[in-house]
């Protein structure tokens, strides 16, 4: 399926889990096959070795959709779409952003305030969180209030360049959408919230749910 563009489409971004798991590969192949555009690899707990074993099986045409949240100095071996900066690795970033640079990779942060959006002109996108109450981990509430969310979205903070993560399912996306968001990041609405529901299939149909509430104006 080729992604529509435009400003009623909202981008949709998909993480993963953090921990590997049997089939993830043929289901993450699958997803790309259905369209998904970007996809943020964040496995925390991961060592360099099993990430670098993990993009060696992903398709190398794909690699272009593909943002690390981890073992920054593996975007040049397989030129990756992009980085994603977190406190835990921000010595990593420091240490490759000279190579990071010259590859003109993608640049994108997690921020948790909408005042730290008022100085936010550096990276190429924002995901802003927890928006909703989170699915993925449970007691992690939302951050924000609607009416705190409208008032940024009308001083002009919240934009196409923002995207709302946290507790994103399909029935938010459109409210998301009304807070003036350019997309959303799944985890927990694509995954399930426990790692009992990994069928290929139901997961596809998840992905198309999500994906059609991301194309509706």
């Amino acid at each position: 399926m080729q992604y529509p563009e435009g400003d009623d489409v909202m981008r949709l971004i998909v993480i993963t889990t953090e921990t590997f798991w049997e089939g993830e590969v043929d289901v993450i192949h699958t997803l790309f096959e259905h369209g998904l555009e970007r996809l943020h690899v964040r496995k925390p707990f991961s060592s360099r070795d099993d990430m670098k074993h993990f993009l060696e099986q992903i398709d190398g045409s794909y690699y272009s959709r593909i943002v690390l949240h981890d073992h920054y100095e593996l975007a040049a071996m397989f030129d990756v779409k992009g980085i994603h900066i977190n406190d835990r690795n921000m010595g990593l970033f420091c240490d490759n952003y000279s190579m990071l640079a010259a590859k003109k990779v993608s640049f994108s942060v997690s921020l948790h305030s909408i005042e730290d959006l008022q100085f936010e002109k550096r990276h190429d996108y924002v995901c802003l969180s927890p928006v909703f109450d989170s699915i993925s981990k449970p007691g992690y509430k939302k951050g924000f209030t609607a009416k705190k969310l409208m008032k940024a979205k009308e001083k002009g903070l919240i934009n196409r360049r923002i995207i709302a993560l946290g507790g994103i399912t399909a029935r938010r996306i459109p409210i998301a959408r009304n807070y003036g968001f350019g997309g959303v990041a799944v985890l927990g609405a694509l995954w399930g919230a426990s790692g009992d529901d990994r069928n290929e299939k139901a997961i596809l149909k998840r992905f198309n749910k999500l994906q059609i509430k991301c194309m509706e104006g």
